[in-house]
């Protein structure tokens, strides 16, 4: 089945709505189509849905479940933070994500930009990015006890501005450390991993999210991975590139 799970509405940080998502996913021949906007964060709401708006799109995705059928499957996900607030009810499944690791008494947020990335490295890391590396994979083995998540989103989000080992090398033995120790906790609970690849259909990255090496190792442990697109806009939904 053609699936795409990992996608974004103007409920959050998205450009469409869900129903023209739908119409997206059909015109591109998917079987199946997952919304997934982002769970409400108190310290950071800019991005996020509303706590209020939990209830109308739970009842909104349900109802376009039964005006759709026949033509594709819809579900109702939500990509929950490790730092989220609260996790509404009648949900279809959980992608469990990290954005933001917590330093110095402040939520820093990670995937923002090259220039932010690197004045946490430096101001809140001693300018040691394997420091950063370690907080976010710990931050990152924690998002199943948090969130009860079924699928494990974007998780080496941590590379996205280091294309080129641009800050940090990802051979090296800290950072691999880092990443196995996390994935050996998280593939105890939750077995699905996302490639992501909503960085490369923004042009920020080449490769997606898992890394090959990462795709090897979780195998190895017994779990799998799934294609998803993080599509914010009509044109990405069901883009694998």
């Amino acid at each position: 089945m053609k699936k795409d799970l990992h996608t974004h509405t103007v409920l959050s940080d998205g450009e469409n709505s869900a129903e023209e998502m739908i119409e997206a996913a059909i015109a591109k021949g998917l079987d199946v189509i997952g919304i997934s906007d982002h769970s409400f964060t108190s310290f950071d709401t800019s991005y996020c849905m509303k706590l209020e708006d939990y209830g109308p799109y739970v009842r909104q995705i349900g109802s376009l479940k039964k005006k759709y059928e026949g033509k594709i499957q819809v579900l109702c996900g939500l990509e929950c933070d490790c730092y989220s607030d609260k996790i509404p009810e009648g949900l279809d499944y959980i992608i469990g994500s990290v954005h933001y690791v917590k330093a110095d008494g402040k939520y820093l947020v990670i995937d923002w930009n090259e220039e932010v990335f690197r004045k946490i490295i430096e101001d809140h890391f001693h300018n040691d990015p394997y420091a950063l590396c370690e907080a976010y994979y710990e931050t990152l083995s924690s998002v199943y006890g948090k969130t009860h998540c079924d699928i494990v989103g974007h998780f080496d989000l941590i590379t996205k501005f280091n294309e080129g080992d641009r800050f940090f090398d990802e051979h090296a033995d800290r950072y691999v450390s880092a990443w196995k120790k996390a994935m050996e906790k998280l593939v105890k609970d939750v077995k699905c991993f996302e490639i992501n690849h909503g960085a490369v259909n923004k042009g920020l990255r080449s490769v997606p999210y898992l890394n090959e090496e990462m795709r090897s190792y979780l195998l190895s442990l017994g779990g799998y991975y799934i294609d998803s697109s993080d599509a914010h806009t009509t044109a990405n939904v069901g883009r694998f590139e």
